[in-house]
């Protein structure tokens, strides 16, 4: 049993109205899937309490949101050669031309879906909240045999300390004690990345019929 304590939701969150602009997590491999997820039902049971905090040791997760864009904005742009190699896979995110104004839409964007339980992004932050150690995303797959798709990533600097393998390890674990899913991908990891765009593309060409 992990050693968490978890503020869970119980009234919606207040959230700012959203024109359907794409977050920045959707420079991924599946960027259909998770724009497309702000319209879709939630994905989640309306009786699940989604968690809104949990602390662990050395970090606590919340969600993403307007209060963060300047904590999220400094994290992604201190490591934006190390995310495009490890997380987009693309220089589409993170990039030097991202503005103030655009690391704003990104998290309302994000708080919107969060609100619409149509996907979950959360910050990793140090236990004082000043700094963001890296991100997780939890959204619905597009793939049969999968019923979530899991995302993370952590900055240069905590990468090089270790702490990339042991947030998947507690995420892990975490999804599997505290989420309702039965089948959950973790894409580049319990997935390999070959693998993974075959079966996304397969289902792609299936839908497309």
């Amino acid at each position: 049993m992990m050693k968490l304590r978890i503020a869970r939701a119980g009234l919606a969150l207040t959230l700012l109205a959203m024109a359907g602009a794409p977050a920045f997590a959707d420079a991924s491999s599946e960027p259909e899937a998770k724009a497309e997820s702000a319209s879709k039902p939630s994905f989640v049971a309306a009786d699940f309490d989604v968690p809104t905090l949990v602390e662990a040791e050395g970090f606590k997760i919340v969600p993403l949101g307007p209060d963060l864009a300047r904590i999220d904005f400094d994290a992604y742009m201190s490591s934006i050669e190390h995310l495009q190699k490890t997380f987009s896979r693309s220089p589409s995110w993170p990039h030097e031309g991202i503005s103030d104004a655009d690391a704003m839409l990104d998290m309302q964007t994000e708080q919107a879906r969060f609100s619409k339980r149509t996907s979950f992004a959360y910050a990793v932050l140090t236990p004082d909240g000043l700094r963001e150690r890296g991100c997780v995303y939890v959204y619905p797959s597009t793939v049969d045999g999968y019923d979530a798709v899991v995302r993370m990533w952590v900055t240069k600097a905590e990468y090089d300390a270790g702490f990339e393998a042991a947030l998947y390890n507690w995420v892990t674990e975490w999804i599997e004690a505290d989420w309702p899913f039965e089948n959950v991908a973790y894409p580049g990891r319990s997935v390999d990345w070959q693998t993974w765009d075959a079966l996304v593309a397969q289902n792609k060409a299936r839908d497309a019929q």
